[in-house]
């Protein structure tokens, strides 16, 4: 790959190439993002989030309906008829055709007085399940928040990467034009300064991989934040980030978030509803008590007084109090009963299981972070010793002393130490990110 090449794709990579017009669904959007503004872009617009707030909207419905059970119902019908038939005449014999038109009109109303605690249980029921409903908006938006956290300390990490790559694209190039200087004088030899051209040229070849990876990065984002495809945005360089800073202790990482994480709450209520569903089962073994009345008056063409008479007439009035006995319900409250004694164990288990993996999943962020702290400081360490053998190398280089051979292994080192100092940086920070979040710090702080 030439030089020629190669510049043409860095300025590619850099965004030379065509721009897209952005359309009217990126308006209003910002240019660039903080990490916060991202955050509370997809709390507000993620697919999944806003699909589970209908869910916790619909529980929200059920619970509504639930507490509406216990209120008495009420009814009206309105019935229109028409009748006709043939009866037989004494008078003159034979059949006589008859026709009458009938109106009838009632209200009813039902009101359930006792159904063995069911009402009750069922609204308790509903209730927890829309906690529930709320919890799980709450753990999907844990969730989301690390995924943006990962893809956008990426970003730095790459957009960090494209700046100390891009330092040393420039010292290739006074390192190779120096070098052009030598051979023209005739210090160094021919295959000196091909191995110079060489090395710019792979340092210009590594920019155009660092910018690559950098578009990839801002890509990944775009799609966790689900923006329109035609938007183009970056995202703001914070002032600081600290890759070591004190953590709480493991256990009381785990203590913490066995407390707080919307998960364990959710298992917990899971065990809870489970309980208040064998109560509703048990309220199929007792009588339901239930008070009704019904208001009702009717209207007939054939007979001789009027309209509202036959309705004073035909008014029709009545109350009474209905008792329901279950006796034998071929073992439908056995099962019933059995089947929610199922759940409640069922449910212990998955809280049980929430725990654990919970208890594990802080366990191993702790044991990533420590690792991650130690591999940022024997990077820095690294990077330090191998800054200072390039420094001197290039110096010697200068004036002769070290071979462009010897220069080469140095930078080597150094560019590998350089990488590796970047990527135990970002490691560490975004390890004590995840750990802090897991005791419920915000990933926005420093």
């Amino acid at each position: 790959m030439n030089r020629i090449t190669i510049f043409m794709a860095v300025l590619w990579i850099a965004g030379a190439g065509p721009l897209l017009a952005q359309d009217s669904t990126t308006a209003g959007l910002p240019d660039k993002w903080s990490l916060q503004q991202c955050l509370d872009y997809a709390r507000a617009h993620n697919i999944q989030l806003s699909s589970l707030r209908l869910s916790q909207a619909s529980s929200e419905q059920d619970l509504l309906q639930s507490r509406a059970a216990r209120l008495p119902s009420l009814g009206g019908t309105v019935t229109q008829s028409f009748t006709n038939s043939k009866n037989t005449n004494p008078v003159v014999g034979g059949f006589q055709t008859q026709s009458s038109l009938a109106s009838n009109y009632a209200l009813s109303s039902t009101w359930i007085l006792y159904q063995g605690g069911y009402l009750r249980n069922d609204i308790r029921e509903k209730n927890l399940l829309l906690q529930a409903a709320n919890l799980n908006v709450q753990q999907a938006e844990n969730d989301i928040t690390l995924q943006i956290t990962q893809a956008y300390l990426n970003i730095l990490l790459a957009g960090e990467n494209i700046v100390y790559v891009k330092d040393l694209v420039q010292t290739s190039q006074a390192q190779l034009q120096q070098g052009q200087q030598l051979f023209n004088a005739g210090s160094i030899a021919r295959k000196d300064l091909v191995q110079l051209e060489a090395q710019q040229a792979t340092d210009a070849y590594s920019l155009v991989v660092a910018q690559n990876t950098y578009r990839q990065n801002l890509l990944t984002l775009k799609q966790v934040l689900q923006l329109p495809t035609a938007y183009t945005f970056s995202i703001v360089q914070p002032d600081t980030l600290r890759a070591e800073k004190p953590v709480p202790s493991l256990e009381e990482a785990q203590r913490t978030a066995l407390q707080t994480r919307p998960e364990v709450k959710n298992g917990e209520l899971g065990v809870t509803i489970a309980e208040v569903g064998l109560e509703k089962a048990k309220a199929g073994y007792k009588p339901t008590l239930s008070l009704g009345g019904t208001l009702s008056s009717g209207f007939s063409d054939n007979q001789s007084n009027s309209y509202w008479q036959q309705l004073d007439n035909n008014f029709y009035q009545r109350a009474g109090l209905t008792l329901g006995i279950p006796i034998f319900s071929n073992r439908v409250n056995k099962a019933n009963e059995a089947r929610a004694k199922i759940q409640i164990d069922q449910a212990k288990l998955t809280l049980q299981d929430t725990k654990t993996v919970l208890a594990q999943q802080v366990e191993q962020s702790y044991l990533n972070l420590q690792n991650a702290q130690e591999q940022y400081k024997a990077a820095e360490k690294q990077l330090v010793a191998s800054e200072e053998g390039y420094r001197i190398s290039v110096e010697q280089m200068k004036i002769g002393a070290v071979n462009v051979t010897d220069l080469a292994v140095q930078k080597n080192l150094y560019v590998q130490a350089l990488q590796a100092f970047i990527q135990a940086k970002y490691g560490a920070i975004l390890n004590t990110r995840i750990y802090e979040f897991y005791i419920g710090e915000p990933v926005t702080n420093n």
